[in-house]
């Protein structure tokens, strides 16, 4: 009986040595010193913006890879359905259909650029911004983002470029 009360004594007078170390001491001092260093403000100088280079339009620049040419004909409905579902699953982690991203905006891409070259930028990437003139540019652009080779088909390729069409 002797031991559970010392115990339980002992417990207790613990407790309170804790709470009494942990409080707060009412006798600091909360207000301000007297003197205070003075903040210096730094002069940022700010440097004009070098003006954005315009990426060419070239449509007769047809791209580096296996697509040598390329006509559309009547819009393909069904491969333009394919194509979207292609591009949910491989394309938009980068693109978006009509704003930029980590990369440039599918909608309008055949005012900009021709069917091949498109083609072969989805074939071929890596090659295209290795020496490609409007993708070397395009790589500076966007920050030197690389687009990644998703190795896709011919098929889905061609998928792909007829849903743009229809952006």
């Amino acid at each position: 009986m002797k031991t559970t009360l010392l115990k339980n004594i002992s417990f207790v007078m613990l407790f309170s040595m804790l709470l009494i170390a942990c409080g707060t001491d009412s006798k600091k001092e909360t207000t301000k010193p007297k003197y205070q260093k003075k903040e210096q403000k730094k002069s940022i100088k700010k440097t004009p913006k070098a003006e954005k280079q315009e990426i060419p339009i070239d449509m007769n620049n047809k791209g580096i890879g296996p697509i040598k040419t390329m006509k559309f004909s009547s819009l393909n409905q069904e491969m333009a359905d394919e194509g979207k579902k292609i591009f949910k699953q491989k394309c938009v982690a980068c693109h978006r259909t009509n704003k930029r991203l980590i990369g440039p905006p599918m909608k309008g891409i055949y005012e900009r650029r021709s069917p091949e070259w498109v083609m072969n930028m989805m074939l071929n990437p890596t090659e295209m911004l290795k020496k490609d003139p409007i993708a070397m540019a395009q790589l500076k652009e966007y920050k030197n983002v690389m687009m990644i080779n998703q190795r896709l088909s011919e098929e889905d390729a061609r998928a792909l470029a007829e849903y743009f069409r229809t952006l």
